[in-house]
């Protein structure tokens, strides 16, 4: 049986049948942790005194709800300089007809791994599934599936267009995505235009998903414009049609622009759905309402707190890394807790500011484990060298992961960077002669 040192981990993430003391001001419990084979043996809590270095912050590996693997690290070879969502289409199609599999496999191992020291221990990719490029990263995200299942677990959306579903070619893709355990996706609404036909194909979506057993995830309103008219349309299909399969609404961004008492009633009817929402404020915020004669002075994103006040399961995701959609990123899921934390005044203290990293995106993608500490459960943990969250939003923080009781090296992002070694040393001068 090992032990660990005191933690410092936010009560929301610790079983909240263990009788503790009150915690601090910031959320934070004290605690002392046992495991033995990876299982958490012992939780108490730790009423003895302050180290003279501090108790360090900890939380539960965490999950990232919505990616894009297929195309992650492509930014290099195909930039999006202008920073526009017309520009993104269209890098984005030019660099989906020069992927390879070897490309797509090595940048997706690449992503896992980073991942995987970072501290996350699932990931959900949609992957761009209409074309020419779109079987050979089915296969070869399948196979990274089974690779890293077990360390980061692995969920691929079929990401097509919504009318995609209405053909036979739709059906057939529907079987195989659910032959792999995947998810059905689309895109309603911006960037693509109304072309007619939305309702249709969308009850053709919830019909192929319950006849496949398949969950649904969609890119819905994505738009700097309101109002969402997608959220609008998928109220009415769920209402009448009556639909029994788990569905995600993703980005929603439109949604946040809406006259308040509007947004409510409509966020009412979200939860009375039971739909869960994914916000991915990092390219929204990089995308849209982009004017190279203004500063923008708007948010487009998800409204996070209505959200979770109708009752929304909310989860807030990276979404796109280094690629003609977002040129940053790095799948670092404590980055965006920062990053988010800035960009929809979250307060991460607060059960409603943390929950959308860690315990509500392991509900949205039906994860065995919570993500709540208890007996019994995981041995699992992102332990970091700070002590407070003032001391997480100063600075990003170094971090060690545990995972089944035992410590992975550090992420490649602490080591020093070789592009640094030669100011090291010293530069002989030259003189002139």
């Amino acid at each position: 049986m090992s032990q660990l040192p005191p933690l410092a981990i936010p009560r929301s993430l610790i079983d909240p049948t263990l009788r503790l003391p009150p915690t601090d001001v910031e959320g934070l419990a004290r605690v002392c942790i046992d495991h033995q084979d990876g299982r958490i043996v012992r939780l108490l809590p730790y009423e003895g005194p302050t180290p003279a270095g501090g108790i360090p912050l900890a939380l539960t590996p965490l999950v990232e709800a919505h990616a894009h693997l297929d195309k992650v690290f492509t930014s290099p070879l195909r930039a999006n300089w202008a920073g526009t969502m017309e520009e993104a289409m269209r890098v984005n199609h030019q660099e989906a007809l020069v992927r390879t599999p070897e490309a797509v496999w090595e940048r997706a191992e690449r992503a896992l791994e980073q991942a995987w020291r970072y501290g996350l221990r699932a990931i959900r990719s949609h992957i761009d599934s209409l074309g020419p490029w779109a079987d050979s990263c089915w296969e070869v995200l399948g196979s990274l599936r089974q690779r890293w299942a077990g360390r980061v677990d692995l969920e691929l959306v079929a990401l097509v267009p919504l009318h995609h579903w209405l053909t036979p070619e739709g059906d057939q893709l529907a079987r195989r995505v659910a032959a792999q355990h995947g998810v059905l996706g689309g895109v309603l609404g911006p960037p693509y235009r109304i072309q007619g036909g939305e309702r249709e194909a969308l009850q053709a979506l919830f019909r192929l998903a319950e006849r496949e057993g398949c969950a649904i995830d969609l890119h819905i309103d994505e738009s700097d414009q309101p109002p969402p008219r997608g959220l609008l349309l998928m109220r009415q299909v769920l209402h009448e049609g009556r639909f029994q399969v788990p569905v995600v609404a993703s980005h929603a961004s439109s949604m946040g622009l809406m006259e308040d008492r509007a947004l409510r009633r409509l966020a009412d009817d979200i939860a009375e759905a039971g739909v869960g929402v994914v916000a991915l404020p990092t390219t929204n915020l990089w995308l849209l309402d982009r004017d190279p004669e203004r500063t923008p002075s708007r948010r487009p994103k998800a409204p996070i707190r209505q959200l979770q006040q109708a009752g929304v399961m909310v989860a807030i995701a990276g979404d796109n890394v280094q690629d003609a959609w977002y040129p940053g990123g790095d799948f670092d899921p404590i980055e965006l807790i920062r990053f988010a934390t800035v960009a929809s005044h979250l307060l991460p203290w607060h059960r409603a500011g943390l929950a959308p990293f860690t315990t509500c995106p392991a509900r949205l993608l039906n994860l065995a484990w919570d993500g709540v500490l208890r007996v019994g459960g995981p041995a699992d943990l992102v332990v970091l060298a700070a002590t407070s969250w003032t001391d997480l939003l100063a600075r990003s923080p170094q971090r060690r992961v545990l995972r089944d009781g035992v410590w992975l090296s550090p992420p490649l992002a602490e080591a020093p960077s070789p592009l640094l070694n030669q100011l090291a040393a010293p530069v002989p001068i030259r003189h002139g002669n």
